[in-house]
């Protein structure tokens, strides 16, 4: 989850034909009202149309410590993580609008020492066919990621990372694409990314709550990320934000990402040329952009996960609606708050999910702790309990929270998996994927 990742995912459960133009506001706050008192997410999301604030809504804590719990709003800054690349399209943009740059210069200019320098354009980096290797993927991506690095620290990263494949061969998303056009904005303009941005789009517009993160700062309204661990939530640790750069650097509200792509698809960022380019799209891929085709409609955007939050904006030009959505936890890998709104929104069928826990009594709970493995891998399924719910940790993974379905069947709706217990058999059934594997304690 540390990843700085476009997650499609979230998008692909839009399907309307038409955008409602009534919100159904008791509906949406029985939705955010359940995910808040089941404590299946925390954020805020916000809904413009025609540059009004048709709805918004905030759930949960920013910060959650032992004296203090700061409620979230809709001025609490949230790490957006992939959408930070939507603003750095548009700033690459800009300087092409500028005559500053072009489509087709290559990196041979600015890093002659990257792979393929002399091949890899612009636009390949935008649309992400440069076949520059993601370095997030990297196998020891974990080991440094909470550590700073310089921009000549992580430039090295990227190229000694090297290629999977030629320019413009494929598209494969990778990290590394921004971070490398963040780097050459910072060299064309001899600006920080940070003061680009604030002269290039926040001024412009008027974003108050958008800038390129530090440190989180609670004092300033920004926000930690949480997951829900043994009926609490826990901190997660914070990726560095000088390893992000380009690609996953910023921090805002929900009001400042409608706002923001509300103004980039009305001009007042981009010349319409740029706008049209960034959104053409090569193998489902634009320039800084995602489309998502619902059965009459598009609408344009991206999302990001980094640590524990994930975020999504979308606008539907036609209907000229803005939706935004910053969580800084969800205990599912469903985003209830981003794809139930969306629905709603849409006037279309959707049952508010069903929270409902189910106790299971400390002494069966006890009796299904132990080690599990199976012949058919080697990885073997650790099972603990705090006397009140169960915990489950495959070898050398994450441990992670297991919900009471009944009293011998248990689910992560994050790792998106159930676990049918037979303590007289001393097994469990895991199921995963389409895939069922028997396990013995």
């Amino acid at each position: 989850m540390k990843i700085i990742s476009f997650a499609i995912s979230l998008f692909l459960l839009l399907t309307t034909s038409a955008v409602s133009q009534k919100i159904n506001r008791p509906k949406l706050d029985s939705l955010f009202n359940s995910l808040e008192q089941n404590n299946k997410a925390m954020g805020s999301l916000t809904i413009v149309k025609n540059d009004e604030v048709v709805y918004a809504r905030s759930i949960g804590y920013s910060l959650i410590s032992d004296n203090k719990k700061n409620k979230a709003s809709a001025q609490t800054k949230y790490r957006v993580g992939s959408i930070s690349k939507m603003f750095t399209a548009t700033m690459i943009f800009q300087l092409i609008d500028e005559n500053k740059l072009t489509l087709e210069t290559t990196l041979q200019k600015y890093l002659p020492n990257m792979p393929n320098a002399k091949l890899i354009t612009i636009g390949n980096l935008l649309n992400h066919r440069s076949g520059l290797h993601n370095f997030t993927s990297r196998v020891d991506y974990e080991t440094w990621s909470l550590i700073p690095k310089t921009q000549k620290e992580m430039l090295n990263i990227i190229a000694q990372g090297g290629a999977d494949f030629l320019p413009d061969a494929k598209t494969q998303y990778s990290n590394s694409n921004y971070y490398v056009l963040g780097y050459l904005i910072e060299k064309i303009t001899k600006q920080s990314y940070a003061k680009n941005l604030k002269a290039r789009i926040t001024s412009k517009i008027g974003l108050l709550n958008t800038e390129a993160g530090e440190k989180t700062d609670v004092h300033k309204n920004e926000s930690y990320s949480y997951e829900f661990t043994n009926g609490k939530w826990i901190q997660k640790t914070e990726t560095d934000i000088s390893i992000t750069g380009g690609a996953g650097c910023v921090i805002s509200t929900t009001n400042d990402l409608c706002s923001f792509i509300e103004a980039l698809f009305h001009l007042k960022l981009v010349s319409e040329n740029s706008l049209t380019k960034m959104k053409t799209v090569v193998d489902d891929c634009g320039m800084g952009m995602f489309p998502v085709v619902l059965e009459n409609k598009k609408c344009w955007g991206h999302s990001g996960m980094i640590d524990g939050f994930s975020s999504v904006v979308v606008f539907f030009p036609e209907d000229s609606v803005a939706i935004a959505c910053c969580s800084n936890a969800l205990v599912s890998s469903k985003n209830y708050m981003f794809n139930g709104t969306v629905r709603i929104f849409c006037n279309l069928d959707y049952i508010i999910p069903d929270f409902k826990q189910v106790t299971v009594s400390k002494e069966l709970l006890n009796a299904y702790v132990g080690v599990y493995s199976t012949k058919t891998f080697p990885l073997k399924v650790t099972i603990t309990t705090d006397s009140t719910s169960l915990t489950a940790q495959a070898t050398g993974q994450a441990s992670f929270p297991l919900e009471a379905v009944t009293e011998n069947k248990f689910k992560s709706d994050l790792a998106n998996l159930t676990m049918h217990f037979n303590k007289e058999k001393k097994e469990l059934v895991l199921s995963q994927g389409g895939g069922v594997f028997l396990f013995t304690k």
